[in-house]
């Protein structure tokens, strides 16, 4: 028992390897008050992690993540690639490995891949391979010191054959 006669909640985290999205489970006798507001707390925290500003001149965009190819450095500056624009985001790559979803991988220093766009990687053995996108002209290069990682998200996602 807890604090004044209250039943205390058990609380667990459960690691699941090649595990496509993560998910939350709410495990309870009855929905009561508590166990809807932890639910909201949790959605509303979900919600926060995904949610980035895109920035382009004197606008500021809203859209979904799954829409960005890739994320990358040019100089001091980030940007999210779509398949025909790029917006500027006010974050670093390590911020960004972070808070995005597991599609989301390192492909390089200076890039972030989303494998879910990945269409191709056109493999180099003695330098970086070459990814392309469906759907759009764009391409990035993925490091050999990332290529295993990478590789590994793709065969998660069904898109890879060895």
């Amino acid at each position: 028992m807890g604090r004044r006669g209250e039943a205390e909640m058990k609380v667990n985290i459960e690691v699941v390897d090649g595990l496509a999205e993560d998910e939350v489970l709410i495990r309870c006798g009855r929905a009561d008050e508590k166990i809807r507001k932890l639910y909201q707390s949790v959605l509303e925290q979900a919600r926060q992690e995904n949610k980035i500003v895109f920035y382009k001149q004197n606008r500021e965009f809203y859209f979904p993540l799954d829409d960005i190819l890739f994320f990358e450095t040019e100089g001091d500056h980030i940007y999210a690639h779509t398949a025909d624009d790029a917006y500027l985001v006010k974050y670093r790559l390590y911020e960004l490995e972070g808070m995005l979803p597991r599609n989301f991988v390192r492909s390089a220093k200076s890039a972030i891949v989303n494998v879910r766009k990945i269409y191709s990687v056109t493999r180099n053995l003695a330098a970086s391979s070459l990814i392309q996108f469906t759907g759009s002209h764009k391409q990035i290069y993925v490091s050999r010191y990332y290529y295993k990682e990478l590789r590994q998200r793709l065969r998660e996602r069904g898109h890879y054959e060895t």
